[in-house]
């Protein structure tokens, strides 16, 4: 197809009533998990309650869950997670770190895709599965700029149901909306890319280079998952388990020394183990007094680093005997992390670029 014009405009062949279309582009969209847009009551109410709502995130039945949620979860709740956001929330900017860090990534990616060979033909985006910029509007803008394939990139290194999955099943639920959809391609798992271990391992070893004294141990921590869904067949707890271990080899460290955990538990029943704020207290008091931990499963340093890492776990490791508790810093906007991603998209897009 050739338009008269660049940009916007007819297809040379059709008529001067015919509708506008953009060039044809590809587009490419990263995807995390989301933030509210502030601190106060209802700003952090919306957010949960469009999180917690979501049946990847919580699959209890319906008529159970939503009454325990909208009468008391959301009634107090929306307080304890605001006072946590604040503790972190980047006044300079007014967002959270996420979201800072999430368009630090999408700059960074632009940059690369928007030059050289790449020059006009692939448009770089970002969107968040819950809050803004949502990914019904992100996908849309895109094909309304031209972009009749799009690459969806879930940020999440490991796959799991009420991660990956769901930022899927919501770019497809937009799909079901357009009456001219876009080729879409979803980018897998990349826990076992080498150029991700490699710039994890990189983070370490420059974390460890400024410290006076070389930690006892290193914690691997990663956000836990109720362990039936490791029963049902999700691969996430097995996919966390050889991150640890291809890490651990990248750095050639003993087994014992670099071991893995798993934070942020919700709600009464069995989640996989260990949980990483009893463990670290275990460490103290077996004598492992100066620990370091790093969370290769977040993309983007969050609440659930700065806040319950850097503050509540290193409380724990603390309170429990420990003396030095050094938090690495997720990869973010490192400059290899960026060429990992840049890695990735390129071969996904293999047959469209």
């Amino acid at each position: 197809m050739k338009l008269d014009k660049p940009g916007k405009g007819r297809l040379e062949f059709a008529g001067r009533d015919h509708p506008p279309i953009a060039a044809a582009k590809i587009g490419v969209i990263i995807a995390n998990l989301g933030t509210p847009d502030n601190t106060d009551y209802w700003s952090m109410r919306r957010y949960l309650n469009e999180f917690l709502s979501d049946r990847r995130v919580i699959d209890y039945p319906k008529w159970l869950w939503q009454p325990l949620l909208q009468i008391i979860i959301l009634s107090k709740r929306p307080f304890s997670s605001g006072e946590a956001y604040k503790s972190i929330w980047n006044e300079e900017q007014d967002e959270s770190p996420l979201l800072t860090i999430t368009r630090n990534q999408h700059k960074k990616l632009n940059f690369h895709f928007t030059k050289g060979k790449y020059k006009g033909k692939i448009l770089v985006e970002f969107c968040m599965r819950y809050g803004k910029p949502s990914t019904e509007k992100v996908l849309k803008d895109l094909k309304e700029k031209g972009c009749e394939k799009i690459l969806f990139f879930p940020l999440y290194p490991q796959y799991a149901g009420p991660t990956t999955a769901t930022a899927n099943d919501q770019a497809f639920r937009v799909l079901m909306k357009m009456n001219w959809q876009p080729a879409l391609r979803t980018v897998p798992a990349y826990f076992d890319n080498p150029l991700y271990i490699k710039a994890l391992a990189n983070s370490i070893k420059e974390a460890y280079a400024k410290e006076k004294n070389e930690p006892d141990h290193l914690v691997v921590s990663y956000h836990g998952v109720p362990e039936r869904y490791l029963l049902a067949g999700d691969p996430y707890h097995c996919q966390c388990q050889k991150t640890t271990r291809l890490l651990r080899n990248e750095l050639k460290w003993e087994k014992d020394y670099c071991t893995t955990a798993f934070q942020s538990k919700f709600g009464p029943e069995k989640w996989v183990g260990p949980s990483t704020v009893d463990y670290v207290a275990e460490l103290a008091s077996k004598g492992k007094k100066n620990i370091a931990i790093v969370a290769p499963a977040f993309s983007s340093d969050c609440v659930e680093t700065l806040e319950e890492i850097k503050q509540e776990i290193a409380e724990s490791f603390i309170e429990a005997g420990g003396k030095s508790f050094l938090y690495i810093p997720c990869l973010n906007d490192r400059d290899e992390h960026i060429s990992a991603f840049i890695k990735i998209i390129e071969n996904e897009l293999a047959g469209w670029i």
